[in-house]
């Protein structure tokens, strides 16, 4: 009986731990304590993109964590999506209580969590979008924490993109820039509260810096739109300190030369144009971003 059952298990459960292949579990403590045991810290890759908003990552992208996320992504281990949540949303909490006023949520009013989508092929070869099914499980742990939140897919490719594997930052800048667009109506939604984009690794910044870009300019078009009136665009919002609020003006290559030249300045309570960019008001402030995993390099840049 009990052979019996084991075996009805291992058609429902992964036969082995996503990130060491212990047997029978779906994730070992061991590995649970590597995504999940730490806490979550302020990632900045370098070079840092321009336009990246602050962002914080559970674990670092190494060993057993990646082996976890890859399980995830690559092989479909769809049991690793409920620790991979409680992971995120452990970043998504560091986020918020960095941001001015942020632990609630913006005044009680849910906090938005905007995945970056995987390109429609990526989604068919791997039957599922991982970003996507991460940042539903990490809308259920903050919800049972105690913090409103849901996710809003929002976010669309309107072009194809090269594969980034093999590309360098400037060159993933390049590749994604105008890439993502958020969806008919897509800025008002973004308007009911703080909002978080998520993803399960950065690397080069150079997705999320998009997607902001992406977000930013419905927030903005919005804003345009109502006028403002009643302080309806900005409700809601939320601060994230040392977010700088562009976006693009001009090709990502300018942008990336920029940001080598040092034209981005930090740390002085202003903030300085910087060439080919426009700042787009004080709704961009509202972006803070979350992630499972970044690379190790990112973390210790933090301690300069």
């Amino acid at each position: 009986m009990r052979g019996w059952w084991q075996d009805l298990t291992d058609l429902v459960l992964p036969a082995e731990c996503g990130g060491c292949g212990m047997p029978r579990t779906v994730l070992c403590e061991e590995c649970r304590a590597a995504l999940t045991g730490a806490a979550p810290g302020r990632v900045r890759p370098e070079p840092e993109p321009p336009g990246l908003p602050v962002v914080h990552a559970a674990a670092r992208y190494a060993d057993e964590v990646r082996a976890v996320l890859l399980a995830h992504k690559e092989r479909g281990a769809l049991g690793l999506a409920a620790p991979l949540g409680t992971a995120l949303a452990g970043a998504v909490r560091a986020g918020l209580g960095s941001a001015s006023g942020a632990a609630s949520g913006g005044g009680g009013r849910p906090v938005l969590l905007v995945p970056v989508p995987s390109s429609r092929a990526a989604v068919r070869a791997r039957g599922h979008d991982p970003a996507r099914r991460i940042a539903l499980a990490a809308a259920g742990e903050l919800r049972r924490s105690g913090t409103a939140a849901r996710v809003l897919a929002v976010l669309r490719q309107r072009r194809a993109v090269a594969d980034q594997s093999g590309l360098n930052s400037r060159e993933r800048l390049e590749n994604l820039a105008g890439a993502l667009a958020v969806g008919p109506g897509g800025g008002r939604l973004l308007r009911g509260g703080p909002v978080v984009l998520v993803d399960d690794l950065m690397t080069t910044g150079a997705s999320l810096t998009e997607a902001a870009r992406a977000v930013r300019a419905a927030t903005a078009h919005e804003w345009a739109r109502t006028g403002g009136e009643g302080g309806t665009a900005k409700e809601g919002l939320i601060s994230c300190r040392g977010a700088t609020p562009v976006v693009y003006g001009g090709t990502a290559g300018a942008v990336m030369g920029e940001r080598m030249n040092g034209s981005r300045h930090e740390g002085t309570g202003r903030r300085h144009a910087v060439p080919g960019f426009a700042g787009v008001g004080r709704a961009d402030d509202s972006i803070c971003a979350a992630v499972v995993a970044a690379m190790p390099d990112s973390f210790e840049i933090n301690r300069n």
